[in-house]
């Protein structure tokens, strides 16, 4: 006696019903992306591996070095020289500021930048760079990005250690000022970590990317007043008002005059421009928002093809 196959036909009926019985049990497509607030809520609920992990990786970072972990902070007070004799001695970008004055301005403005610099390079790899980790294991993929940037945080303070040290090195005393380190580096950490979720989708899809992006973050470096007072600058080439406006909003410069005037104090060379305050605020949920949910909306095709 032989089995009889059924007609394609005679399949129609199960095939239309799968559906409803994924739906009747709760079944859903794997890998499928979830509504945005279940997705936050999952990535909640990961905090601690995001923890855990941006630790491991900022102690596996220089395990190969003699100096380990010396270099968090060395590796951005180093650019800092470099740069001390390329524009504070050759070039003389100072503008009427003492050595006093313009080691903390340029080791300010090197380690504020570092900071974004190193998370965008950071996030641009972080899906490409652990696709087996993606393949292997589910989790909300924002995790990778928002853990990366929480690692350039943690790298961060202890370069701010140092940072106070140079300052008060040069006659710049700790001040109530000081206090508003706290929420420029919030800030600048949710903008971060936003940008970090665009470029983490970006890179995910082109790789190349990564080797584009060190030519970008030097361009961008430039353009933020990182080693030289950029409004000061700008005037005194005769620029358009509405390019020193554009300018001075970029969102880089922005941080690095909220950091520098929080230890500081208003500079003569580089005042504090006007609304930065809510250009900090506005960048930090424009791109902190707009990336995590521009980051989700690709969240089933991360470490697929």
């Amino acid at each position: 006696m032989t089995d009889t196959i059924p007609a394609p036909r005679d399949w129609a009926p199960a095939q239309g019903n799968a559906a409803e019985l994924a739906e009747k049990y709760g079944l859903s497509v794997s890998g499928a992306r979830p509504p945005l607030g279940e997705y936050v809520r999952q990535l909640w609920g990961r905090r601690h591996f995001i923890a855990a992990f941006s630790s491991a990786k900022l102690t596996a970072q220089y395990t190969q070095a003699k100096l380990g972990q010396v270099w968090q902070v060395a590796t951005p007070l180093l650019n800092a020289l470099v740069y001390f004799f390329i524009f504070g001695v050759l070039m003389n970008t100072r503008r009427g500021m003492n050595t006093e004055t313009y080691v903390p301005f340029l080791v300010t403005g090197v380690f504020v930048f570092t900071f974004t610099q190193s998370s965008a390079m950071a996030g641009v790899r972080a899906i490409s760079g652990n696709l087996g980790l993606v393949r292997a294991l589910h989790f909300p993929r924002a995790a990778l990005p928002v853990s990366f940037a929480l690692q350039q945080l943690q790298q961060l303070l202890y370069s701010m250690l140092v940072l106070f040290v140079v300052l008060i090195s040069c006659g710049h005393m700790p001040k109530a000022s000081w206090l508003l380190v706290i929420p420029v580096l919030m800030l600048q950490f949710v903008f971060n970590t936003g940008l970090a979720l665009v470029l983490a989708r970006m890179g995910s899809k082109t790789p190349d990317l990564a080797q584009l992006l060190p030519f970008i973050m030097r361009t961008w470096l430039y353009a933020s007043g990182v080693m030289y007072p950029l409004v000061y600058n700008l005037k005194r080439a005769h620029a358009a008002p509405w390019l020193i406006d554009v300018m001075s909003a970029n969102p880089a410069a922005v941080y690095i005059d909220l950091m520098r005037y929080a230890l500081m104090g208003h500079l003569k060379t580089s005042p504090l421009p006007h609304h930065v305050w809510p250009l900090a605020v506005g960048w930090a949920l424009a791109v902190g928002i707009g990336g995590f949910v521009y980051f989700w909306k690709a969240e089933e095709r991360y470490g697929r093809g």
